[in-house]
């Protein structure tokens, strides 16, 4: 039986980082960016953006505790966009491949419901799945199993029906745990081998 496809979107599909916004706002200044990042745990402080809160109630938040840094903070709201380079090519030719020959294509990733929104059109690749699952939307965060019942329950197949791919090794492991078939993505021609393995020829 053919496998359902979820993929992560993040490290996948896009290739994200917040530095591709901050090397510009710190002008060349690594030492003095990474500081800033550690400073105020930013991929902390990101996650609950990721986990339902909004962007405002983050930036007032993160303002509160860091004033020193509020206008960086403010800077990731209003230029999320420039945290994303593009998107993965290599992966995005497999999605294209496995689109071309009908497989069941879902999304879930754990992602600001608010942000997805703004970027969702600039990719026209991200059109390609039935139903896209996000953390910002159910508001739980990947390795929770929650999110995984509830990505099967949005999307109709068991766990065992299902293959995820993902680049977070808890993601993949945790959702093992409950019975998927998983690939821990590291590179698209990894991919092309680890999904052959499984009977997916692209």
């Amino acid at each position: 039986m053919r496998p359902v496809i979820i993929f992560d979107f993040g490290g996948v599909l896009l290739d994200w980082d917040p530095r591709y916004l901050y090397r510009k706002l710190f002008d060349g200044d690594e030492a003095g960016m990474e500081r800033f990042l550690a400073d105020v745990d930013f991929y902390a402080w990101n996650l609950r953006q990721d986990e339902g809160r909004t962007f405002a109630e983050g930036v007032a938040a993160g303002c509160a505790a860091f004033p020193q840094y509020c206008e960086l903070l403010r800077a990731y709201d209003e230029r999320w966009a420039e945290s994303i380079s593009g998107p993965l090519w290599g992966t995005v030719e497999i999605l294209e491949r496995l689109k071309a020959d009908g497989y069941a294509l879902f999304g879930l990733s754990n992602w600001s419901a608010e942000k997805f929104d703004l970027v969702r059109p600039t990719y026209a690749f991200l059109g390609y799945f039935e139903k896209v699952v996000l953390s910002g939307e159910v508001k739980i965060l990947k390795p929770d199993p929650r999110i995984f019942q509830a990505t099967l329950d949005a999307i109709g197949y068991t766990a065992g029906e299902c293959l995820l791919i993902d680049d977070s090794q808890k993601n993949v492991e945790a959702a093992r745990g409950m019975g998927f078939q998983t690939i821990h993505f590291q590179s698209p021609p990894q991919l092309r081998g680890a999904l052959a393995a499984f009977g997916v020829l692209v």
